[in-house]
């Protein structure tokens, strides 16, 4: 009862919400029932996602290349620095790939969706309508399209085309992550600054820019993440251009190398560290405005 009496009461007022919501949160933790539906399907959950992580970080300390553990070595490490120069090489086709696409999707997503939100021209409802088709469309359906377009203009089959194509499925995941950010921002904030005097590039840099700033990075981060998992796509349009992904294929095709989830390891705390400096730089960035 109390804990609805706090929960009704915290609408009432600032001061009296935020007091009344911290009591009722702290007694909702000392009467929570011992089981909860919610708390197992979500500790669930999370270990059928991080569980296989950590079996690949387990075993890339392997000594030997079976499925069995048999001592720990750093051998598959050694490999992967000294000896895996065609990885590093895909590796880095991937990063060109990733972080081209990912800006010219950014760029393009964000102004159409501060273009689509804001203005009034023929034809918006149905280029709102497309803009969301290569999200839902089978990966497989969107290569082939795609193969068939840069055929068509005959086009040679390589590292740009693959930026094309990867621009392409990346740019609605990067508009509709902006268009979030521009339906909530107050438009009078745009009238403030004409009427002090800005042009609309000035406007555009110095006050919508970064009031949206989190939608762009999201969506940015977003693209990176969709172009470096991606295998379908890439292997219709990337002529002789190994990424990543095709050649871990190509290598697990004559059996796993314990080399694979070395360079997972390294993956995943590069990632880790990413995100939490990212995390830690946003913060400031918001602080500061």
């Amino acid at each position: 009862m109390e804990f609805l009496v706090s929960l009704i009461l915290s609408i009432l007022g600032k001061k009296t919400k935020t007091e009344n919501f911290r009591h009722a949160k702290r007694y909702w933790k000392r009467h929570a029932p011992a089981f909860s539906f919610s708390r197992t399907v979500m500790v669930c959950t999370l270990l059928f996602l991080y569980i296989p992580l950590f079996v690949i970080i387990f075993f890339s300390f392997n000594k030997s290349e079976g499925a069995h553990f048999t001592g720990v070595s750093f051998r598959w490490y050694e490999d992967l620095f000294l000896r895996s120069g065609d990885l590093w090489m895909s590796l880095l086709y991937s990063a060109i790939v990733a972080v081209s696409s990912a800006i010219a999707a950014t760029v393009l997503g964000s102004l159409a969706a501060i273009g689509i939100s804001w203005y009034k021209f023929f034809g918006k409802n149905y280029i709102q309508s497309i803009s969301f088709l290569p999200m839902v469309l089978p990966e497989v359906i969107m290569g082939v399209s795609l193969l068939i377009f840069l055929s068509g203009i005959h086009m040679n089959l390589g590292l740009i085309t693959i930026i094309i194509a990867h621009t392409t499925f990346c740019l609605p995941f990067v508009y509709l992550m902006v268009t979030s950010r521009v339906d909530e921002f107050d438009y009078s904030i745009i009238e403030a600054s004409h009427d002090l005097g800005a042009t609309e590039f000035q406007t555009l840099v110095k006050v919508i820019i970064p009031a949206i700033f989190p939608g762009i990075l999201s969506g940015f981060m977003m693209s990176i993440t969709l172009s470096i998992e991606d295998f379908v796509i890439t292997s219709l349009v990337n002529g002789n251009v190994e990424t990543l992904p095709i050649f871990v294929y190509n290598m697990i095709r004559h059996g796993v190398s314990p080399v694979i989830n070395a360079l997972s390891f390294v993956m995943i705390f590069a990632l880790g560290l990413t995100v939490v400096l990212l995390r830690k730089g946003i913060k400031g960035f918001a602080a500061g405005h």
